[in-house]
């Protein structure tokens, strides 16, 4: 018997017919099992009528004991920043493009689930980023990650200039469009199409890797997740700096801050339907050859 008595559904579903019938597909499935349900407030716009409990991202984690996700790896994200800090577990339903994270297919819905409410699956914790734009010791913007916390030259397209410090130590100082810090969950997105290694979601390791850098000896570097990372910008002149989480948390630097990234607390656990193995998402998602034939 599962232990999922309240079961939040989150997605960004506006306009995505095929995602909404996959909603309301999910919603008979769950009034199916007896489950209470709350949906999120962008959820409900697209079912009027619904009669069932609304919630913000922000207070759906304190209602409920299982979060189901349905979209792209990026609603997964808004999900994995809002309830990661109430320990809810979340599973995907994928309505998206590549759906590392949102793992289910739309036609396995009820045979996956039927698997989660038996009990029949695993919870990877994923670890999460923050990132901190502070000056003069003070915190001016905060941001968290799942995947990743990058430092760009924003719209400009030019190079900028800036000092790479961890856990206090001198690293190097750079000339480059930016920086990409990324846990093993983000190796596999932004990270990856700047030539970064994947990771395994197992490592407690992050990947600093230089978005086209001045020099050949600009190399991605894989360094332990607890690390502390400090960023301190060179003279920005008239070109705007930027810090953006998960590609949608964007702050603008100026030349007197100073950029501050390390694990957060919180963790997201990710619920897997059984089998789950990492390398056959990556080869079914990045298209890996599979065994040779004999």
């Amino acid at each position: 018997m599962h232990d999922f008595k309240c079961v939040g559904v989150v997605g960004r579903l506006e306009g995505n017919a095929q995602s909404i019938d996959t909603l309301k597909l999910l919603i008979d499935y769950l009034q199916g099992k007896g489950v209470s349900i709350v949906l999120e407030e962008h959820v409900s716009y697209v079912l009027p009528g619904h009669g069932l409990s609304v919630s913000s991202h922000e207070t759906l984690g304190k209602v409920c004991d299982l979060a189901i996700v349905v979209g792209g790896d990026g609603s997964m994200l808004t999900a994995a920043r809002a309830l990661a800090k109430h320990g809810v577990p979340v599973v995907g339903i994928n309505r998206g493009g590549l759906g590392f994270l949102t793992d289910i297919a739309p036609d396995e819905l009820e045979q996956r689930l039927d698997d989660v409410f038996s009990g029949n699956y695993e919870v990877e914790q994923r670890f999460m980023l923050e990132g901190n734009i502070c000056r003069e010791g003070g915190s001016l913007h905060q941001g968290q990650a799942l995947n990743d916390v990058v430092l760009s030259a924003g719209s400009s397209g030019r190079m900028i200039e800036f000092e790479l410090y961890i856990n206090d130590h001198f690293v190097y100082s750079q000339r480059s469009n930016g920086l990409i810090i990324s846990t093993p969950t983000g190796s596999t997105a932004y990270a990856l199409s700047g030539g970064g290694p994947i990771m395994h979601p197992s490592l407690d390791a992050l990947v600093l890797v230089p978005i086209f850098p001045h020099t050949l000896t600009g190399r991605p570097i894989v360094i332990d997740g607890n690390s502390k990372i400090k960023i301190v910008p060179g003279n920005l002149h008239d070109t705007h700096a930027m810090v953006c989480c998960d590609g949608h948390l964007n702050f603008t630097i100026e030349g007197d801050e100073v950029v501050y990234v390390n694990k957060m607390a919180d963790q997201l656990k990710l619920i897997h339907p059984l089998p789950n193995s990492f390398y056959e998402t990556c080869r079914r998602k990045l298209h890996w050859g599979s065994r040779l034939a004999g």
